[in-house]
């Protein structure tokens, strides 16, 4: 007996998931599907991407409509076109025995009079992208006054994504006494808002954990100097022969970058991200499903709703900003009860963030060391030899066997197989011959960071009112930057610390040049670590300079030349990290020449103010 006919499904749906191969529901299809089945009700279902969401809404919806009517019975929203166009693929598939059941995808990027001619003729189902499903019904295209059921797939992606206004105005369009059905991988409070908002007692199943991320992926970290981090991708691409993989850059400036350098390095690879019109979209994903693409490299937004079979590796190039993004990322591999592996690269100012990580998902990330260059060359001539051992012989070879021979004759078995393997083998020596260590050396503390992240002065402190946490708060908000992204914050009498990572560093200059705060100019400049371990102390701020050191005796971050200091760590960025352009630097410069002073002792700024 097929375990599915167990949970209630009709004959159709049964003879169809046996076409499919389908033998026994997954978890959340087995909580789910028996309850919505049985009654009419809202439900709250939270379940990690890839373990079977869309037939757990799918079937019980297809079961539950009147093919007989040819009204708009179901809605269903998802966030990107392509999940939209999947979903409405596995209902049609679904739905293959019932007789007169439409199903119609609406999304941007298409005509929208087509598809509104498909609704006209009668669409049971709608499954719909939140922004054109708002066009289509603030232009009277679609009437979905009358559903029955209404869909949220994919619930806290849509309100990442900036939907909930979209979603939030759809459903004022919906009866109110129709059946709201939520699926979401993490439950963050825009979707328990949603939920609250537009739901009545709703029942909750949950998988595993809320925003715990699946079983079926491991996690591993790989700390690295940040200029460093393009080198470690392409070994661990190397390390993973056959990678079929995504991945994940923080915006499309680094997306595009990366995947450039990969093609130049002879990879297989391609962007995604927002900049590319649909039809390159398109074009990128069907090359990636026919794995004609070994390596994506996208955007978290992007990649949204990619449903991509076999997926072995996700790569985090750079981590992102919030921390339920990365079960989002590493939900990509890992699927249908398959195995896969999530992999992070972190310089050492970042590894905090894998600790905050492991309290979300409830996984432990385990530290991996970046192969050096012999263990990737042994990898890669096992596995050339194992593809030849596997390989099917093709007679047509045979006339030419003879002549072959000829130029081998006289070798023996041995240095036949040295001379074919060197072929290959040779070039990843070449390559990796004293290739040197990646891996970060030295503590990896929180704090002991200096070589990725760049420690800033700044000229307010606690006689501006200001603690740790409230500065903290106002260079977040100041530099548009995550949580985690400002750390280090040491707060004196009448001026202050933070540090940032060292990518970032021009940026920071640049957006506190000619900066104003309640009518006072604020400074800040790229501090220098004093000779030794540094010691907070060492006096105030005084008329607009510094009271320093007496006597060698103490000693703190001094500022050095923000643009020069600026444009040195840029030169060291990662490949594919961000570059700033020259006119941040000479910012820097002017903004330090437009009033703010920088020495350590008095007598240096009398020698600086004297060449003024």
């Amino acid at each position: 007996m097929n375990n599915f006919e167990l949970i209630g499904l009709n004959d159709a749906l049964l003879q169809a998931i046996k076409d499919m191969g389908f033998e026994n529901p997954s978890e959340v299809q087995e909580k789910a599907i028996p309850i919505l089945l049985q009654e009419d009700t809202d439900m709250v279902a939270l379940a990690q991407t890839g373990t079977g969401k869309t037939a757990a809404f799918g079937f019980p919806l297809i079961q539950k409509i009147n093919v007989d009517s040819r009204k708009t019975q179901g809605l269903i929203l998802s966030p990107t076109r392509e999940l939209c166009l999947q979903i409405t693929n596995e209902l049609k598939n679904y739905s293959k025995y019932f007789k007169g059941l439409n199903t119609v995808a609406i999304y941007g990027g298409a005509s929208i009079t087509d598809q509104a001619a498909q609704i006209k003729k009668g669409a049971q189902i709608i499954v719909a992208t939140p922004g054109r499903m708002q066009d289509m019904v603030n232009r009277r295209l679609v009437d979905i006054s009358n559903i029955q059921y209404c869909i949220l797939d994919e619930a806290d992606e849509m309100l990442n994504m900036g939907f909930y206004e979209d979603i939030t105005e759809i459903l004022s369009h919906t009866p109110s006494e129709k059946s709201t059905w939520l699926f979401s991988a993490t439950m963050p409070k825009e979707v328990a808002t949603i939920a609250k908002k537009f739901m009545r007692t709703p029942v909750e199943i949950t998988v595993g954990t809320k925003n715990m991320g699946t079983s079926n992926v491991s996690h591993e970290y790989y700390i690295v100097n940040a200029r460093d981090r393009y080198a470690a991708l392409k070994r661990l691409a190397d390390a993973n022969p056959d990678i079929f993989s995504v991945i994940f850059c923080r915006t499309k400036r680094d997306t595009q970058k990366v995947a450039e350098q990969l093609i130049e390095d002879g990879y297989n690879a391609a962007a995604l991200h927002g900049d590319l019109s649909q039809n390159q979209r398109d074009l990128v994903m069907k090359s990636f499903r026919a794995r004609q693409i070994q390596m994506l490299v996208a955007t978290d937004v992007a990649a949204r709703g990619i449903d991509v079979d076999d997926i072995t590796h996700v790569i985090n190039y750079q981590l992102p900003d919030e921390i339920e993004t990365y079960t989002h990322r590493s939900g990509r591999t890992g699927r249908a009860g398959k195995s896969g592996v999530s992999m992070v690269i972190v310089s050492k100012s970042e590894v905090r963030k894998i600790k905050g990580i492991e309290r979300i998902i409830g996984q432990s990330f385990e530290r991996k060391e970046i192969p050096d260059g012999r263990e990737i060359c042994e990898v890669q001539l096992f596995h050339l030899a194992n593809e030849i051992s596997k390989t099917e012989i093709n007679h047509e070879i045979d006339k030419y066997l003879p002549s072959i021979a000829e130029l081998f004759e006289g070798l023996t078995k041995e240095e036949l197989l040295k001379k074919f393997f060197s072929v290959e083998f040779t070039r990843f020596f070449n390559y990796y011959n004293n290739a040197q260590d990646l891996n970060a050396k030295g503590s990896t503390e929180v704090y002991e960071d200096e070589g990725d992240s760049t420690r800033f002065f700044i000229n307010v402190g606690a006689k501006d009112d200001f603690d740790w946490m409230s500065l903290k708060d106002f260079l977040k908000a100041t530099l548009d930057l995550g949580r985690d992204d400002v750390n280090r914050v040491e707060v004196k009498d009448s001026f202050s610390f933070f540090n940032v990572d060292s990518s970032k560093a021009e940026e920071v200059l640049r957006i506190f040049q000619d900066f104003k705060h309640q009518g006072r100019h604020i400074n800040v400049e790229i501090t220098k670590k004093s000779a030794g371990k540094e010691r907070s102390g060492g006096g105030g701020r005084k008329g607009g300079g510094y009271k320093g050191r007496d006597k060698g005796e103490r000693s703190f971050d001094k500022p050095s030349r923000g643009g020069d200091k600026g444009r040195r760590r840029s030169s060291d960025a990662p490949s594919g990290g961000k570059r700033r352009s020259s006119d941040a630097g000479s910012g820097g410069r002017k903004g330090k020449k437009s009033g703010s002073r920088s020495s350590s002792i008095e007598s240096s700024i009398k020698r600086r103010r004297s060449k003024k």
